[in-house]
């Protein structure tokens, strides 16, 4: 009997280690069926809000470059920082899910209507043109300092519209949370950006 009792108690002490040394299937990576598809809003939006932050950053580079002014520096230098950690988020969910981190398929398409670039490398609402950019590089001072926040402010107003779409829209809490706070970053930014340009003697 003591014979019998040892061997049970070994067996059972060898099944409790294996379940230790293997983990369960829940605990382990979502599989690509969990993941959102290729077709979703919350994919459509980071592509695409990846493209657009990008362009975003790329302004606010050029105009940190072309104004000594310290407010419009500051302004920039947030949206830098903002949303160039934004789009990395983006990408690395992107990449999580096993989704291309670019498509073929038109832009905002997620969003249920179709949308048609106006052409000169302006691939979404709210994108600067490639002609917009190169006057926002060659102008100076304060012409630099208005261009840049006139053609900031079209962006973040169509930023902000994309984002409250996918916020009201997306499946995953990961797009819906960092879409509504983009939401409210986005429309502070923009009145700030009014303040500014008021200051300067122009409007939006």
């Amino acid at each position: 009997m003591v014979l019998a009792g040892g061997a049970v108690l070994l067996l059972a002490v060898g099944l409790l280690a294996l379940m230790l040394v293997r983990p369960s299937s829940s605990a382990g990576p979502a599989s690509p069926a969990a993941a959102p598809s290729d077709a979703s809003v919350d994919v459509g939006f980071a592509r695409d809000m990846s493209i657009h932050h990008q362009q975003a950053v790329e302004m606010s580079f050029i105009v940190r470059d072309r104004t000594s002014d310290e407010a419009v520096r500051r302004l920039a230098y947030d949206i830098i920082n903002t949303q160039a950690n934004q789009r990395g988020m983006m990408l690395g969910w992107l990449e999580t899910w096993g989704r291309a981190k670019s498509s073929d398929a038109p832009p905002m398409q997620w969003m249920g209507h179709a949308f048609t670039p106006r052409g000169d490398g302006s691939l979404m609402p709210g994108m600067a043109t490639d002609t917009e950019l190169d006057a926002l590089r060659e102008a100076k001072g304060r012409a630099a300092e208005v261009l840049f926040l006139k053609l900031m402010t079209s962006h973040h107003r169509a930023g902000a519209e994309m984002a409250q779409a996918a916020a009201g829209s997306a499946d995953t809490d990961a797009i819906r949370n960092l879409a509504a706070g983009m939401v409210r970053g986005q429309q502070s930014e923009i009145a700030l950006m009014a303040d500014m340009l008021k200051e300067r003697g122009a409007k939006a």
